[in-house]
């Protein structure tokens, strides 16, 4: 009878035990595919080092190679803004993605860390031969710093720092499409802008009036996107898919059927 028990005992064991190791392989399924979302958030920091360019107080070079021109120059982009060595910039995929950049002097830096967008690309010297390194603009760089102490912070030039991704946050403002200069109804050039979240993009489709099907945009360089050949009859519906957390936002009917090159259409979305 006492034998009979304890094999009854273990038998349950065993059972609860392949039911516990079943649940805990679940949870960790469930747990990467709901948390796909939110990659883009790494609460770890990593080794770089960063520099700086342009004025010593000013945002960087114009424009980038990312190609958003001036809105490197004006709130919320203004001082917020950097090139990144490739392994970051990806060839372009990587514009627009934010990271939190903090310094490790603790004689002269703060131990706050400053948020950057990118917004350019620095191919060669000290961010070549696969160095995650930031160059950033001479505000951000200063803002590394205690207050005061961001000339004596330039003056050092390359420095040691940690970073990690983070989520982008433009204040309010939705995801908008500049036409790009010299697109027509045969190729259309699309450059995204203010993208809330991941801030990178993974792919891109556009719709036309009055059809069903979603056509793929091709990536030509920066965080620009075009489409061909047409004729292409608007008005437009986008969709975008990030290239870190693989977020889908559809903008219906966001470009006008009467769009012009070189205008901004914003649309009422954004990801969360």
């Amino acid at each position: 009878m006492a034998a009979s028990s304890s094999s009854s005992a273990a038998s349950r064991l065993s059972v609860l035990l392949a039911s516990w190791l079943v649940c805990a392989a679940c949870l960790f399924v469930s747990g990467d595919a709901s948390g796909a979302a939110h990659r883009v958030v790494d609460p770890e920091w990593h080794p770089a080092t960063a520099t700086w360019y342009g004025s010593a107080e000013g945002d960087g070079s114009d424009g980038g190679a990312c190609g958003y021109g001036t809105l490197v120059d004006v709130v919320p982009m203004k001082a917020r803004v950097g090139a990144v060595s490739p392994v970051l910039f990806k060839s372009g995929e990587g514009c627009g993605a934010c990271y939190k950049v903090r310094c490790l002097d603790h004689g002269v830096c703060s131990r706050r860390a400053v948020t950057v967008i990118v917004t350019d690309e620095c191919p060669g010297g000290v961010c070549a031969g696969g160095r995650t390194h930031f160059d950033l603009s001479g505000a951000a760089f200063g803002r590394l710093a205690v207050a005061g102490a961001g000339g004596q912070l330039r003056d050092r030039g390359e420095i040691n720092v940690v970073f990690r991704r983070t989520a982008c946050r433009y204040g309010g403002k939705n995801i908008a499409f500049h036409v790009n200069e010299g697109s027509t109804s045969f190729w259309l050039s699309l450059l995204v802008e203010f993208e809330d979240g991941d801030g990178d993009i993974g792919s891109m489709q556009l719709k036309q009036a009055n059809s069903a099907q979603w056509r793929d945009m091709q990536h030509v360089w920066g965080a620009t996107w075009s489409l061909t050949p047409g004729p292409l009859v608007g008005p437009f519906s986008v969709r975008l898919t990030t290239l870190s957390g693989k977020q889908t936002l559809t903008a219906q009917d966001v470009i006008p059927k009467n769009w012009a090159a070189k205008a901004t259409y914003t649309s009422r979305l954004n990801f969360a």
